[in-house]
């Protein structure tokens, strides 16, 4: 296993029954999203479980999830999509399609031969992040002029999610920067006790 396998990749039971517990719901929202053409909320439904899902197809173990909080965190904008949007729910959101960002950069990393260093995972976390809410304001707004979707009232709002979308995209960014720098002194010092042992 790599380094970025290590950190991100569980094979224990509990782990694995939580996170396949957690995409049996989210395979469930997206069905019903589905039936009731709430497109963009089965899109992330999708995602999320093709997420999900990667590990097993690079390890061919179904003990081998992501951890289960990751997955958790990233099936959040489904649970807030119920409440009217605000900058908190907004906030949420983005933290998920950050987390989301994160979980793909580890897939790519399992799954192909694209490798970042963490450094460039953040950045790629943070602008992913903002690049999802450019897009999604594309995409409702399309979606208002031809089919009469629910749409941001005026340009104040829509200004709004995109500083939710950058806050949320630069915290998740931090955490993560910090919980990479905490795996690497953890794995600098588990080296070092080997090499005196």
């Amino acid at each position: 296993m790599t380094q970025l396998e290590n950190w991100f990749v569980r094979d224990t039971a509990t782990n694995a029954a939580l996170a396949w517990l957690l995409l049996g719901i989210v395979v469930s929202f997206a069905i019903t999203s589905i039936v009731f053409s709430q497109l963009v909320a089965a899109g992330v439904a999708i995602a999320v479980v093709g997420v999900g899902i990667a590990p097993i197809l690079s390890g061919g173990s179904w003990r081998e999830m992501l951890p289960f909080p990751f997955l958790l965190v990233a099936a959040l904008p489904l649970a807030v999509s119920v409440f009217q949007p605000d900058f908190a729910t907004e906030f949420v959101s983005a933290l998920s399609i950050a987390t989301l960002a994160l979980l793909v950069v580890v897939d790519l990393h399992l799954l192909t031969a694209v490798r970042m260093t963490p450094w460039f995972a953040v950045f790629f976390v943070v602008i992913t992040t903002m690049a999802v809410a450019g897009f999604w304001a594309v995409g409702a707004g399309f979606a208002h002029d031809m089919w009469g979707t629910p749409f941001v009232r005026t340009n104040t709002q829509l200004m709004y999610v995109f500083i939710a979308a950058t806050a949320g995209g630069l915290v998740a960014g931090g955490v993560f920067r910090w919980y990479f720098r905490r795996r690497e002194r953890a794995d600098a010092q588990f080296l070092e006790e080997v090499k005196y042992a």
